[in-house]
């Protein structure tokens, strides 16, 4: 979707994906500062990790405490801090058969480089249960299924939506304590349990990887909950676009939408964050429907 939308602005950039090891994580965002990169995406596992590698945070690291976009930034002469696309070292072009001196970049060159981190998954989240489900998150009762990173970002959002009710299921339940303990600091208005709700939910949300792969059984433990106690049921994974859990749901009634929103709207955030320019949503949209569903 990157590389679509950065063809559709006219812009000479590229995206790559490289596989790193977490414990060459600090070594690979130095590396990509050190070539000056414009920024980078961070996915799992690294997005907590990150949080304590990055020189400088936004306030949606703080605030969802996981870093998941990176913009590498420039000190100019006058102490101001710029993202890295408007340095440059001036360059000589052929024009006419001549050699000519580029325009100048507009921030010069760069006195000190750093890596400032921010989130974009948290805002993506909503948008997407929003726009794909129509789901009024204030007042909700809402079963949220993996208390790891993704999982621990979508609690604290959803709880800061003022949902009535919310509740953590995941396999280490330990996990799930630490993150009700978190909520229930930052938001203490927000009823929070450990464990399968006993009443009908408004809402399921997936962020385990349960589903990825053919075969995975469902996240949810229909002997404690039956998904026909539940009126919508939003899964994180898009590929494959409909996982054991969203065929269930849809065969109980449920509204049912997979993660290709929370896909889009996370990078286009990261697009406008690198860039500078507004992210053009339907081709980012039409890039990734062909790339992951061929059509």
């Amino acid at each position: 979707m990157h590389n679509t939308a950065f063809a559709a602005l006219g812009l000479n950039w590229r995206y790559l994906a490289f596989e790193v090891h977490p414990d060459n994580l600090r070594a690979a965002i130095a590396g990509a500062k050190a070539m000056q990169f414009a920024g980078l995406n961070l996915t799992v596992p690294h997005k907590l990790l990150a949080f304590g590698m990055v020189d400088a945070l936004d306030e949606s690291a703080k605030t969802w405490g996981a870093v998941n976009t990176i913009r590498f930034e420039g000190r100019n002469a006058g102490g101001a801090w710029l993202p890295l696309r408007q340095f440059g070292v001036p360059s000589r072009r052929l024009r006419d058969g001549q050699t000519q001196l580029a325009k100048p970049p507009e921030g010069g060159t760069p006195n000190e480089i750093r890596a400032h981190g921010f989130n974009t998954d948290a805002e993506a989240i909503v948008t997407a249960l929003r726009e794909d489900l129509k789901v009024e998150l204030h007042g909700a009762k809402v079963l949220l299924l993996g208390a790891g990173g993704a999982g621990r970002t979508a609690a604290l959002r959803l709880a800061s939506e003022n949902v009535a009710e919310l509740f953590l299921v995941n396999r280490t339940q330990s996990k799930a304590d630490a993150v009700a303990g978190e909520i229930k600091k930052q938001f203490p208005f927000v009823s929070v349990t450990v464990g399968y709700p006993k009443t009908e939910v408004d809402l399921i949300v997936n962020a385990t990887s349960l589903g990825l792969k053919p075969g995975d059984a469902s996240p949810l433990d229909e002997k404690q909950f039956s998904l026909r106690q539940a009126r919508a049921v939003y899964d994180m994974i898009y590929n494959p676009p409909e996982t054991a859990l969203l065929k269930a749901a849809k065969a109980a009634g449920c509204k049912t939408a997979n993660g290709l929103g929370m896909l889009l709207h996370q990078g286009a955030r990261a697009f406008e964050i690198w860039t500078g320019k507004p992210a053009p949503l339907d081709v980012m949209r039409r890039a990734l429907e062909q790339s992951i569903y061929g059509h």
